[in-house]
């Protein structure tokens, strides 16, 4: 929730969730929420595209079909035919989980050139606004950057406010995978900052593959920066609800289901991320290791049980994170419900000294992050608790170092 940082803000939210009986009685009456009527998106067109293609005279496999047999397409292809593919269908190619990593990279960095000429255009539109050719300024700037050979977007989406997923390191070969899952505010533009890089989803991956290289040089990790989700904008309605995040956790699910491999995977969610996490836990596979929040509003259920999740839950919070005021709570849909560092909740609760309000976890040279680090590696022995130490560790003892230096 990066729009949430003064203290202010919170009055809104909780006057939101003082409202919440109001709705819910409003909605006997026949209240409804407004949903916005979206016509077709580049991304909506290209798998259109891939719906009526053809290939050795056959037609193409359904693109929401189960990664695993679309693995084995791409597989039974040749090299050629497979970069045909992802010329001809850039962003289904680079968005289809199940298809081959380099492949997808391959193809968001042909799906960002042709947004990136779109945007070119727009900026000199006579009929766009000043702001709105500024607007397409700043996205073509955010699409080159993007393009450059030396990283690798896993997810890409120019529609609405933008979606896309960036990965550090290997992740065909990596041995452990990590997921960053931000909260509020997150679109492409907000994908990486200059200033506070570590509160973008950019700033906090390369922090976090950092620390998990810095404390086990041998061990073979990737890391993702997933904001391939439609985050809230803002304070309002869509962040005192789970609306956003429900169809977030059907996307972080169909990703984690589509990763090449059976290595381990830990999800680091932050704020309004963690009802993201909170909501996909009982359908992810059993492959996803860890779940760890930060600065958590709650991951919309009574205690880390109900998750009915066999990862282990880990949760942390800095003392001086505002959002320990917010109601904890879930009253008709509004809130998010119990308190993950609570006692009763029942997280292996980590410690995260220095780590600057809500925003700061992702830091260097804090202990949040070294303990995420310490997560995303399997040396779950090493981590540093908060509080009652003895809950923290109980049935960690036949845990890995995962060849921890």
């Amino acid at each position: 929730m990066t729009s949430f940082d003064t203290s202010p803000q919170l009055n809104v939210w909780r006057a939101l969730l003082a409202l919440a009986v109001v709705f819910v009685m409003l909605a006997t009456t026949g209240w409804t929420a407004l949903r916005t009527q979206r016509g077709s998106t580049a991304l909506q067109a290209s798998l259109s595209e891939w719906e009526h293609g053809r290939l050795r005279g056959h037609p193409l496999p359904d693109p929401d079909t189960a990664p695993g047999r679309l693995a084995r397409f791409f597989t039974s292809l040749t090299a050629q035919e497979r970069s045909t593919l992802a010329g001809r269908y850039p962003l289904a190619v680079g968005n289809m989980n199940g298809a081959p990593v380099e492949l997808r990279y391959r193809a968001n960095r042909i799906a960002l050139g042709q947004a990136r000429k779109v945007e070119r255009t727009r900026m000199h539109d006579p009929r766009l606004t000043p702001n709105g050719q500024q607007d397409a300024g700043r996205r073509m700037h955010r699409y080159e950057s993007l393009m450059t050979p030396d990283r690798h977007i896993l997810a890409f989406d120019p529609g609405g406010s933008g979606r896309v997923a960036e990965v550090f390191g290997n992740l065909t070969r990596a041995e452990r995978v990590s997921v960053v899952v931000p909260g509020v505010d997150t679109d492409l533009l907000t994908f990486q900052r200059t200033n506070r890089q570590y509160s973008a989803p950019v700033g906090m991956a390369k922090a976090l593959y950092k620390a998990e290289r810095t404390a086990s040089p041998s061990a073979r990790t990737a890391v993702i920066a997933w904001a391939d989700y439609t985050a809230p904008a803002g304070l309002g309605i869509d962040s005192a609800t789970a609306m956003r995040a429900a169809d977030g956790a059907v996307r972080l699910n169909a990703l984690v289901r589509g990763l090449p491999g059976s290595s381990p995977v830990s999800l680091f969610c932050h704020s309004y991320g963690s009802v993201v996490c909170g909501l996909a836990a009982r359908t992810l596979p059993d492959r996803v290791a860890d779940i760890a929040v930060a600065g958590s509003p709650g991951m919309r259920v009574a205690n880390a049980s109900n998750l009915r999740t066999s990862a282990q839950v880990w949760a942390m919070r800095d003392a001086d994170d505002w959002v320990q005021d917010v109601p904890y709570m879930e009253v008709g849909g509004f809130g998010h419900g119990a308190d993950p560092m609570s006692s009763a909740f029942g997280a292996r609760v980590l410690s995260a000294r220095g780590a600057d309000g809500h925003s700061g976890y992702f830091v260097p040279g804090t202990e949040s992050l070294a303990n995420f680090a310490e997560i995303g590696i399997g040396a779950y022995r090493t981590v540093h608790c908060a509080g009652d130490t003895e809950a923290c560790r109980t049935h960690l003892s036949g845990t890995t170092t995962a060849g921890r230096a």
